[in-house]
């Protein structure tokens, strides 16, 4: 492992940040920290980075223990949310910045920096300031100046929250792209779940100072192991009930809902988890083992699908997702009562305790 997170603590007065965080990430793996404002994301991310010291616990690059070292000699590159450029110096003089620090030749400097504004394209930048740039190319400088000196690490704090959507999005898959051409280990922050999904080859889902669940993109979505993940990560249906024999549950409105695995003991509380994209309305829903019938509250377009709000007699609200076609447009209205329905292998339990 590149890095390596041992029990770490972080106490701030009464307040813990970090309440025992156990994290690893392989060579060359991008892995991403998932989580609300004051999960404790960005308090880990000083803690790798040396800018916060933890009360408990280690933090290993390799197998140098770098708990106690200052920043400048983690061998740590990091790209900031505010990009953190000088703006007295131009893009060439910012990406040598590091290189001066650690005093290398002239010529391996003006070499490196080459190379490096190369890699984020923007070789012909070199001799403007920052304020002569848009926000997509300060943020790519900012990614040069963490590259260029070729570190073992870098870290991503929300690099891409100050962008629109198209330019962020299009930014995630160049940083992607690089990310991978150079097999960088990499530790990104974000709060974005849409980024998480896409950037990761991994997700750590973080909440109150914990690491809740450590998965691939599909595992975390599709296999949530805590209520908290199956509720922040993506939309989600969460269908409270009582454990039945063999699998699945029986829940308020919706009757015995078959699972493709047991609920646990019979008579227990039962969580369920269906994603919107999963549940069927209409006509399709006549095939499937889990059928009820709801009424539409709200429909929301969303160009290639359209989300429906639907309320089951005497049960739970629910989400559908549903794919639009031009040539099969919505036929159902707000108001309307539609059969529902969904697979067994859709549903998915989230365990208790």
């Amino acid at each position: 492992m590149d890095l390596t997170v041992r029990g770490v603590v972080r106490r701030f007065g009464a307040v813990t940040a970090l309440a025992g965080v156990d994290l690893a990430v392989a060579e060359g793996e991008l892995l991403t920290i998932l989580g609300p404002s004051g999960s404790g994301k960005t308090t880990l991310l000083k803690v790798v980075a040396g800018f916060e010291i933890p009360d408990e616990g280690t933090v290993h690059l390799g197998t140098a223990d770098v708990t106690m070292s200052p920043p400048r000699s983690r061998d740590v590159g990091m790209v900031f949310q505010n990009y953190a450029l000088f703006p007295h110096l131009t893009v060439a003089q910012n990406v040598a910045f590091p290189l001066e620090m650690r005093r290398l030749p002239k010529a391996e400097r003006e070499q490196r920096v080459a190379e490096a504004l190369a890699l984020v394209e923007l070789s012909q930048y070199g001799h403007r300031l920052p304020r002569q740039l848009s926000g997509g190319q300060q943020q790519r400088v900012a990614l040069a100046r963490a590259i260029v000196f070729k570190p073992r690490l870098l870290l991503l704090d929300e690099p891409f929250g100050a962008l629109d959507r198209k330019l962020r999005e299009s930014m995630q898959l160049e940083v992607r792209r690089l990310q991978r051409r150079l097999r960088l280990t990499t530790l990104f922050i974000t709060h974005d779940q849409e980024e998480a999904l896409i950037l990761s080859d991994r997700i750590a889902v973080m909440s109150a100072g914990l690491i809740e669940q450590v998965g691939t993109p599909a595992e975390v979505y599709a296999r949530p192991t805590t209520r908290f993940v199956a509720d922040f990560v993506g939309e989600s249906n969460l269908l409270d009930g009582i454990a039945a024999e063999g699998n699945g549950a029986e829940v308020a409105g919706l009757g015995r809902i078959q699972a493709g695995a047991s609920a646990g003991a019979p008579g227990k509380r039962a969580t369920l988890l269906l994603r919107p994209e999963a549940l069927r309305v209409g006509a399709d829903a006549a095939s499937l083992p889990n059928r009820a019938t709801a009424r539409i509250l709200e429909t929301v377009f969303l160009g290639l699908s359209v989300k429906l709000r639907l309320q089951v007699e005497g049960g739970p609200e629910m989400l559908a997702r549903l794919p639009l076609r031009p040539s099969a447009p919505l036929s159902m209205t707000e108001g309307e009562v539609v059969p529902l329905g969904f697979a067994t292998e859709d549903v998915h339990v989230i365990r208790h305790g």
